[in-house]
């Protein structure tokens, strides 16, 4: 899944287009996407912000360093 999403998330550099900072167009932008769309895009904020690194999902292995007896 964050795969896709960083897939999808690459920029067309081939189009330019200048536009306003209105926060109005970005309300109704977001009010007209779903609960789930939303979502996914706040996942994809959050890798880009924070990096994405799939091994950081496992769980870490916890080792107990042990001293043998004699015997």
């Amino acid at each position: 899944m964050a795969n896709d999403l960083l897939a999808a998330a690459k920029m067309d550099k081939s189009l330019l287009t200048v536009g306003t900072f209105d926060d109005d167009e970005a309300c109704e932008y977001w009010a007209s996407r779903t609960p789930q769309e939303r979502m996914e895009a706040l996942e994809l904020l959050r890798m880009i912000c924070y990096g994405y690194d799939p091994t950081t999902a496992r769980l870490r292995r916890v080792l107990e360093v042990v001293e043998l007896g004699e015997g």
